[in-house]
């Protein structure tokens, strides 16, 4: 019974409030059954409520981190191995997406007031800023190309990825108030694919295209990642990515991978431009589908790996001077390097190397660039606001932040 139903009487004494059962605490502590939202967990020692992390984001943060250097290190690999190739356009059709999904769905709370925007000028556009020119100098020096120009109309390698989502966060009021978000979110996408005059200003090929999964985002309730998160789904998913690699075993050979990459229209893949259209909606279909069995698989409670989960944009960021240092080098030029062994060791040092970059110690050393301050450069009624805001906003602007409310994330 209710607490009403048992006090309904005049002198009814009030009763204590019900515990939760066992079976409750034990779904707790799985983590199978939390809300997937953050929200007050507790009361610090000064009263006002507090709040904690929710292990499954930052698991998937971390788990979809290593794809991304996994793929990156199977790329030169392609050529030679038909199973890497497969392995590359399967991760490819999901990480990113699943990425900015996340990303999407803790930028909800932001309105634009003056703290959200300043964080998210030193959240985004600073280490843009920073990691834009540190490339190019990169690119000058490791890859012999010492007249590159400095553009920051034109992202070099990860770069975009900081650029679209500060665009995509300063739309969010908008996306907030249409009617239908995610369909104009797709026709929008549509439209860009078959646009070969866009140019590559911005990267705008990439921020428009992937742009219905930072609007799916959006529009996610914690439901929906309760949904995926069951058991049934966890079982569906396993023959999906079967099916999934299958096909991409398939069609590696037969495939252009730039389609997924969602840097060019159709004309520009030498593609009539109506197959534009086709493959983005297909594209779209395909992704979503394996960005829920992804979710599916992810674990709901804390591991050893979930605190690297706050530090996903630290190692997306640094990895890339590894991950171009490597072609810039030679170093794939190795023959054992294209053979089954090579290939899982390559494999292993990508995980192990985006592992150490998303630890504390290298958070730290690199924090100056990622998550700057910058008292100076804002007027005192700001970062009075931006202080009152709190941390809820903080980490939503990053690929790899927290997931507090309105919190970075990528």
């Amino acid at each position: 019974m209710s607490d009403m139903t048992r006090s309904t009487g005049r002198h009814a004494m009030p009763l204590p409030p019900q515990r939760p059962s066992p079976a409750a605490g034990r779904r707790d502590r799985a983590g199978a059954r939390n809300p997937v939202a953050p929200g007050p967990t507790g009361t610090s020692a000064d009263g006002p409520p507090v709040k904690r992390r929710d292990a499954f984001f930052d698991n998937a943060k971390y788990l979809a981190i290593v794809l991304v250097a996994m793929g990156h290190a199977w790329e030169p690999l392609r050529g030679d191995s038909r199973a890497a190739a497969a392995l590359y356009l399967t991760v490819y059709t999901f990480h990113m997406p699943a990425f900015i999904v996340i990303s999407g769905y803790f930028s909800r709370s932001f309105d634009a007031s003056p703290g959200r925007v300043r964080r998210l000028v030193t959240g985004i556009a600073v280490p843009y800023v920073i990691f834009e020119v540190a490339y190019t100098f990169f690119k000058r020096w490791a890859g012999d190309d010492p007249t590159y120009p400095i553009s920051l109309l034109d992202p070099w390698y990860l770069t975009w990825f900081l650029i679209a989502l500060f665009v995509w966060r300063l739309t969010t009021p908008l996306w907030k108030i249409v009617r239908w978000p995610l369909p104009i979110a797709l026709a929008v996408a549509v439209l860009a694919s078959v646009s070969p005059d866009i140019g590559d200003d911005l990267d705008l090929q990439r921020v428009l295209q992937f742009l219905p999964f930072f609007v799916l985002g959006l529009v996610l309730k914690p439901e929906h990642f309760q949904l995926v998160r069951r058991k049934e789904a966890r079982i569906l998913a396993l023959p999906v990515f079967a099916a999934a690699l299958l096909f991409a075993y398939w069609a590696a050979p037969r495939m252009n991978a730039a389609w997924f990459y969602r840097r060019d229209s159709a004309q520009e893949l030498a593609a009539p431009g109506w197959t534009g259209g086709v493959m983005t909606l297909a594209m779209f279909g395909c992704s979503l589908v394996l960005v829920a069995c992804f979710f599916a698989w992810v674990p709901g409670r804390k591991l050893w790996f979930t605190a690297l989960g706050a530090g996903t944009l630290y190692g997306y960021l640094l990895h890339g001077f590894l991950a171009k240092g490597s072609r810039f080098w030679g170093w794939y030029e190795a023959d054992w390097l294209h053979t089954p062994l090579g290939e899982i060791t390559v494999t292993l040092i990508a995980g192990a190397v985006i592992t150490f970059l998303c630890t504390p110690p290298v958070r730290r050393m690199f924090r100056f660039a990622m998550e700057p301050t910058m008292e100076w450069a804002f007027k005192h009624d700001a970062t009075a606001l931006a202080g009152g805001a709190g941390t809820t906003g903080a980490e939503a602007t990053r690929t790899a932040g927290s997931h507090r409310r309105g919190g970075r994330s990528a």
